[in-house]
C-alpha cells in the first residue's frame, strides 16, 4: 500500500459517537452561533470520545487532510454537515437509545461510497463500548483496499468492568471482535501504556502499536470568560462529565456529604444517572451547597474549569479520562480514582491525589485534605499546569497523521509503543 503522489490524504473515520451538530435557527430559536443541538446533547451527553474524535478531525483538517466521518446521529437530524475546510460528517442511524449499533447498517452505503469524492487512503476506526464499529471498519478497509487504523478509546476486553448482562455480552463478544480486529489492523493506537501492554499480550505486534493520549485544545484555553458560578462560595469542588455508571458521580455526591471541611460541589453534566444524582443531592446533609449545573457544551468547559478550585473524577473504570488533561491545562488539582489509565495522567502527590474507586469515605478524606491545605492545592495546581504541556491536541494530531503515513509505508516507524 502506498500514498498517492498528489492530493491530500483522505481518511475515512468511523465512530459510534461524535459531537452533535450545531443548533439550527429553525429548530432552536435563540441558539448562539455554534451552539450544539441540545436535543442531541441530552440524548447522549458528550463525553471524552465525542470530544476526541471531533477535535482530532478539526486538527487534521487544519493540517490539510481530507476526512469523511461516519457516525450515529444521536437525537439530531440525519444528514451531512461540513467541518472545517475538508471534512464532512455523515450522521446516520435511528433515533433510539437501544439497538444503537444499527447506525452501522444505516451508514454502510456511505462507507462503501466514500471514495467517490476522492479515493480513500486510510480507514480509521474509533472503538468505544460498542460492537459494530470494528466489523464495519474491517469491511471498509477491505472494500477500499487501504490500511486500517484502530484507536481504542475503551478496551472492552481489558478496561470495561461490571457484572450486568450488557457488560458480560460486551466483554465476551466485543472482546473477541476487538482482539481479532487489532491483530489484523495495520496500526493500533491506544491512549495509555497500560492498554498498550495488554494488547501486546493479545498478539498485536509492537511495530504496529502507538500510544497517543487524548488531549486538550489550547485554542479553547486562551480566553478569560469570567466566573461561571458567581453565587457559589469557594472553595469549589467540581465534576464535569457524563452522569453515567462508568463515571460514578453518585459516589462523589455521597462523599461530599461526609466531608468535614466546608466547600461547594458543582456537578456539570447529564446522562442516564441524572435522576440518581439529583435524588442523592436532595437527600445529602450538604444539599444547600450542591449545584447541579446540567449539560455544558465542550467549548464552554474551559470557563467552567477556570471557575473551579478542584476537579474530581470518581470513575469505576476509565481508559484515560480526557477531562483530566483539560483540568491540568486550567491549572486544577485533581482527585481521581486509582483505576485504569488514570494514574498515567494524574501523578499522585504531584498533580493530584488518587483514591480507591467506589469508596466514598476515602474520597471524602482526600477532598478534605485538598480543601484544608491551600499550600497543597497550590502545589498540585502548579504541577498540573506544567504537565499539561504533554497533552496539546495539535501535536497529538500530528502524531496520529504520522501513524497514517507509516501505515502507508511512507514514513519510518518512530512512534514508541508505550
Amino acid at each position: 500500500m502506498s500514498r498517492p503522489a498528489a492530493g491530500p490524504l483522505h481518511v475515512l473515520r468511523l465512530c459510534s459517537v461524535f459531537e452533535p451538530p450545531a443548533a439550527r435557527a429553525a429548530t432552536a430559536p435563540g441558539a448562539l452561533p455554534g451552539e450544539l443541538d441540545a436535543r442531541a446533547a441530552r440524548f447522549d451527553p458528550i463525553g471524552g470520545m465525542q470530544n476526541h474524535t471531533a477535535t482530532l478531525t478539526r486538527c487534521l483538517d487544519a493540517q490539510g487532510l481530507r476526512q469523511t466521518v461516519v457516525t450515529s446521529r444521536l437525537a439530531g437530524p440525519r444528514g451531512v454537515t461540513p467541518l472545517g475546510d475538508g471534512a464532512r460528517v455523515h450522521r446516520t442511524g435511528l433515533r433510539v437509545t437501544r439497538l444503537r449499533q444499527l447506525w452501522a447498517l444505516s451508514g454502510l452505503r456511505t462507507v462503501l461510497r466514500a471514495g467517490r469524492r476522492a479515493p480513500v487512503d486510510v480507514v480509521h476506526a474509533h472503538q468505544g463500548e460498542d460492537l459494530a464499529t470494528l466489523p464495519l471498519a474491517r469491511l471498509a478497509a477491505r472494500v477500499h483496499g487501504v490500511p486500517l487504523v484502530v484507536t481504542l478509546h475503551c478496551s472492552v476486553g481489558h478496561t470495561l468492568t461490571g457484572r450486568g448482562p450488557r457488560v458480560r455480552l460486551l466483554r465476551a463478544v466485543g472482546g473477541w471482535i476487538e482482539r481479532s480486529t487489532l491483530r489484523r489492523a495495520d496500526a493500533v493506537v491506544v491512549l495509555t501504556g497500560r492498554t498498550a501492554a495488554a494488547v501486546l499480550q493479545d498478539g498485536v505486534a509492537a511495530e504496529r502499536l502507538s500510544t497517543i493520549p487524548s488531549g486538550f485544545d489550547p485554542a479553547l484555553f486562551t480566553g478569560r470568560d469570567g466566573d461561571v458560578f458567581p453565587g457559589t462560595p469557594r472553595p469549589r469542588i467540581g465534576y464535569v462529565g457524563r452522569l453515567a455508571p462508568q463515571k460514578d458521580p453518585a459516589t462523589l455526591v455521597r462523599a461530599f456529604g461526609r466531608m468535614r471541611e466546608e466547600a461547594s460541589l458543582v456537578v456539570v453534566g447529564d446522562g442516564p444517572d441524572r435522576a440518581l444524582v439529583h435524588r442523592l443531592a436532595a437527600e445529602s446533609p450538604a444539599a444547600g451547597r450542591i449545584t447541579l449545573a446540567g449539560f455544558v457544551e465542550h467549548a464552554r468547559v474551559p470557563a467552567v474549569l477556570a471557575s473551579l478550585d478542584l476537579l474530581v473524577l470518581p470513575s469505576a473504570y476509565e481508559e484515560m479520562g480526557s477531562v483530566l488533561t483539560e483540568a491540568m491545562a486550567a491549572g486544577l488539582p485533581v482527585v481521581a480514582s486509582d483505576v485504569g489509565g488514570i494514574p498515567e495522567v494524574v501523578r499522585h502527590g504531584q498533580t493530584g491525589l488518587l483514591v480507591t474507586p467506589g469508596d466514598p469515605d476515602a474520597l471524602a478524606a482526600a477532598l478534605d485534605r485538598v480543601v484544608a491545605e491551600p499550600a497543597l492545592r497550590a502545589r498540585l495546581a502548579a504541577g498540573a499546569r506544567a504537565r499539561s504541556a504533554d497533552y496539546g491536541w495539535p501535536a497529538l494530531a500530528a502524531r496520529v497523521a504520522a501513524v497514517y503515513d507509516r501505515s502507508l509505508g511512507v514514513a519510518p516507524d518512530l512512534e514508541p509503543a508505550a
